[in-house]
């Protein structure tokens, strides 16, 4: 257990992304600025013998996360605000020998009130030592926890820095890796030329989710809800939709709509006849003739059929996803997928022979059980189907995942990520003549890594880069979606749509009056 004490609480949140990188299997506990620690002396254990800074035995020697300390905790991080400046101190308990001990570890950063983004970066860059200097091990990112790299590197070449000038401040205000910033600062080149044509002022994107899936997954944790449940309520959550979808064509009359986004859950888990309605309903109401890209997730290969592939390719649909997340039949089985490895190859040539020729396949490297053996053969039967983008996820288990609810009955299974593992994935892509086009990163991510888009030229997800990017103002529609307004000042404000079907249904004027609210001017 880490034991966490904080002066001020305003930076916390960082902290604890810091700490969660550096230490991904210890729960952190907060406790008041004003309550003592709690000692060893209160346990069973003798009481700790301070050890200076000057003779703490070398980490690797120590192995600190190995011992078998009896207190209740095995780290103690106090941040002290003062007037200027941080002060950091983490106490690491060990024992030999019968006999407890605590080293003590110290950092300092300037933090002037008034520069407070200045003062958080010099915060993390503190805590990043500190912790390193525990663990002896860096993490690939440095300091950039939830944060978009690649955002990063657009800003400042949009504000004419060279490369060389972007890849020195991100090394020095982030301590981020050799590897990592060359990454960010490719996937940015792209993303900038991709961009080109993308109206930001008067122009928007549109998602709609479709929260069905045939069964829900292990690790998700997207608003998503088994079919078979909620067949008899699809066509009034469709009519509900369609009064939102009704309200946007018209509250944005006039605007340029460049990139729709079917998401979910798996939209192609609707009927044929349901997918054929829907699209129906966006092509009598909203004007697309400056639309630049129109994806649908057709995820699961379970949900396929030729039937819904007509529907779709009869309205034009430039790009679909085929996920399988990994070939490795056990896997599949193990995560909830309830389909086959030869189903995920029959979708993908039917979709093939169905004509569409911008096809995604999702991966999730990291998942319980898989090594890097098990990549490598994944990636061998993609480079056979030949996908024209290729998106891979490191595992990110969060709350709401069945995979962190019941972590119990796996915890016995590796879940573990490397940039070896990413590296394998990347050459294989890059073998297919895909190059990285977009990034992002999430809390919780396996080995502390990154979620890559790797696409071929002309190939890549429009609306991928925009979600990321945050440069326009993206309108969803549908349970559990999230509109986002982007002003001319880069200000960002966000509304949620209640995530429950029968909610949403029901409260549909509700979720029409969150959207007025937000996107009128």
């Amino acid at each position: 257990m880490i034991y966490l004490q904080i002066s001020e609480e305003k930076y916390e949140y960082d902290i604890r992304g810091l700490l969660m990188a550096f230490y991904p299997h210890e729960e952190i506990e907060k406790h008041p600025w004003d309550t003592p620690a709690q000692n060893a002396c209160e346990e069973s254990a003798p009481c700790p013998q301070k050890i200076s800074r000057e003779n703490i035995p070398h980490p690797q020697k120590t192995n600190h996360t190995s011992l078998a300390v009896p207190a209740p905790w095995r780290r103690r991080l106090r941040v002290f605000y003062g007037s200027s400046q941080a002060s950091l101190s983490l106490s690491i308990r060990t024992e030999t020998n019968g006999r407890a001990s605590l080293i003590d570890l110290t950092e300092t950063a300037v933090c002037e009130p008034a520069q407070t983004s200045q003062a958080k970066s010099a915060l993390k860059r503190a805590l990043y030592r500190l912790l390193q200097k525990d663990t002896q091990k860096t993490l690939p990112w440095g300091t950039l926890t939830g944060i978009r790299p690649t955002k990063i590197a657009m800003h400042l070449l949009e504000q004419g820095q060279t490369e060389k000038e972007i890849a020195s401040y991100m090394e020095q205000e982030y301590l981020a890796s050799e590897e990592k910033i060359r990454l960010s600062l490719e996937i940015a080149c792209r993303e900038k030329q991709i961009l080109q044509g993308i109206d930001y002022t008067n122009g928007y994107s549109l998602y709609i989710g479709i929260p069905f899936c045939p069964t829900t997954c292990l690790y998700c944790s997207f608003t998503s809800y088994p079919f078979s449940r909620y067949a008899a309520q699809a066509d009034a959550y469709l009519a509900a939709v369609e009064q939102e979808l009704a309200w946007t064509a018209k509250a944005f009359r006039g605007k340029t709509l460049n990139t729709i986004y079917f998401g979910g859950g798996t939209p192609t888990t609707l009927e044929a006849s349901q997918l054929d309605r829907l699209l129906c309903f966006v092509e009598q109401h909203f004007d697309l003739s400056n639309l630049k890209e129109l994806t649908v997730e057709a995820g699961r290969p379970d949900s396929i059929t030729k039937e819904k592939l007509r529907a779709l390719k009869q309205h034009n649909i430039s790009r679909i996803s085929i996920n399988p997340q990994t070939m490795k039949q056990e896997t599949l089985d193990l995560i909830g997928r309830r389909h086959s490895a030869a189903q995920i190859r029959e979708a993908f040539g039917l979709a093939r022979e169905s004509g569409f020729n911008n096809i995604n396949m999702d991966l999730i490297l990291g998942l319980p059980g898989e090594t890097i053996d098990d990549v490598r053969k994944t990636m061998e039967e993609l480079k056979q189907l030949r996908p024209d983008s290729i998106t891979v996820h490191s595992l990110a288990i969060k709350r709401a995942a069945r995979l962190n609810q019941f972590w119990e009955q796996y915890a016995h299974l590796s879940m573990e990520n490397s940039d070896q593992t990413m590296a394998v994935a990347a050459a294989a892509a890059r073998e297919l003549g895909l190059f990285p086009y977009y990034l992002y990163r999430q809390k919780n991510m396996a080995g502390n890594l990154e979620n890559v888009g790797y696409a071929a030229p002309g190939k890549e997800g429009i609306y991928n880069i925009l979600i990321m990017e945050e440069k326009q103002t993206i309108v969803a529609v549908g349970a559990g979606s999230m509109s986002k307004r982007v002003y001319p000042d880069g200000r960002i404000e966000r509304r949620e749509n209640v995530k429950d079907v029968n909610q949403y249904i029901e409260r549909i004027g509700e979720m029409i009056e969150r959207k007025r609210v937000l996107l009128s001017d």
